[in-house]
């Protein structure tokens, strides 16, 4: 299958600690991959290393998007070739509409793709459309809405970063149909969890441990590794004041 994003041999180092080591993986395109691991595995860094953050640029190794390496490009270059990274905490723009903060990315402006959006996460488009962005949206309601900017953005791949964080059992449901329907439109999705119940929608997925590749496979294979021998594999875990939401 053509691959859209390759990470090759990865290593990240930052206070002469090794925070990601020799990893490589790929994800097709038109697919859902996820990579599953413990808080302090490495995984927000290793989307910081793909994203092309600051300060994560890799000590080694190469990143590579539809086939061009793209490792010492910027962020905003990365974005333009349609990469595009969801965090686990959505973005704050209080006082912002939900409509404009849904549209920011979107090259539709006509409000058509806006109301699909909405629609897509079974959010009332009359009442959402002119609501404020402030702290009175529960964690699943931002978590929905930044998924439903990112449905209306369109982009070639989205690294979605533990997007089942923090939520309900239902709205776990409506945010994995979204990430489905997403897929469905031609974006390649690359999930990044703790979490073994949101995998089951992935085509393939990695299991990352002290900053490595420890398992790959279908999604059932690497979960069952993960329940009953990942004590193996987390023979370290990266301290925290060395990472980024790791």
């Amino acid at each position: 299958m053509d691959e859209i994003l390759r990470a090759n041999s990865i290593y990240l180092e930052k206070d002469k600690r090794i925070i990601i080591k020799n990893l490589t993986f790929s994800v097709p395109r038109y697919s859902i991959s996820a990579i599953l691991g413990r808080n302090g595995a490495g995984k927000s860094s290793l989307a910081s290393v793909l994203m092309g953050l600051s300060g994560f640029k890799p000590t080694g190794g190469r990143v590579y998007f539809e086939g061009e390496d793209i490792t010492d490009l910027s962020v905003t270059n990365r974005a333009k070739r349609g990469l595009t990274l969801a965090w686990q905490t959505p973005a704050s723009f209080e006082g912002m509409k939900v409509s404009e903060y849904i549209m920011l990315g979107s090259k539709d402006k006509n409000g058509k793709v806006l109301k699909e959006a909405l629609d897509r996460i079974d959010l009332d488009t009359a009442y959402y459309t002119n609501r404020i962005l402030d702290k009175s949206l529960s964690g699943g309601e931002r978590k929905r809405i930044e998924l439903a900017a990112v449905f209306a953005m369109q982009p070639k791949l989205v690294i979605l970063d533990e997007p089942d964080s923090g939520i309900d059992a239902i709205s776990l449901d409506k945010i994995k149909q979204l990430i489905i329907d997403l897929r469905n439109r031609g974006t390649t999705i690359l999930l990044i969890t703790h979490r073994e119940e949101i995998v089951e929608i992935a085509d393939r997925a990695y299991l990352i441990g002290g900053g490595e590749i420890v398992k790959d496979g279908s999604p059932s294979e690497v979960v069952n590794f993960f329940k009953t021998e990942c004590d193996k594999c987390f023979h370290r875990v990266i301290p925290e004041e060395f990472t980024k939401e790791v």
